[in-house]
């Protein structure tokens, strides 16, 4: 009595075909990447922001000249948010610990950070598909 090993397989393991289509599946790769590429863009977002608006001395006399350009208003509102650990209070609050650690809240912005980035391997962990010992 001769039988087919992989219709047998397929049975004994439900989340077999979808372990196969996901893994070749690119949308289903682009979408765990995402977070990770957000925080990426985030990353460099704010160290744009940081060595292009806020440190840059021309820039800091530019502003504090009163005849500055429209824009100071908002480099000065990221001046008093990182001044008051406003960028590290929201980023415990709200997942901005990239954003905190370049805008000079470390400590805050670490622990966040850190949060974040457990948070979002446990929650992708969640989505795989189960694997018996067998596999």
């Amino acid at each position: 009595m001769s039988r087919n090993p992989h219709s047998q397989h397929t049975h004994d393991h439900p989340h077999e075909h979808e372990r196969m289509t996901s893994s070749s599946n690119p949308a289903g790769w682009s979408r765990k990447a995402l977070p990770w590429l957000l925080l990426i863009v985030v990353g460099v977002f704010s160290a744009a922001l940081r060595y292009g608006v806020v440190e840059p001395s021309a820039v800091v006399q530019l502003c504090e000249s009163g005849h500055g350009p429209w824009w100071c208003n908002a480099r000065q509102a990221i001046v008093v948010g990182f001044l008051n650990n406003g960028f590290g209070i929201a980023a415990l609050a709200a997942a901005f610990g990239a954003f905190a650690l370049e805008m000079y809240c470390f400590e805050a912005g670490a622990l966040a950070l850190l949060i974040g980035c457990l948070r979002l391997l446990r929650i992708q962990a969640q989505l795989l598909p189960r694997l018996s010992p067998a596999d």
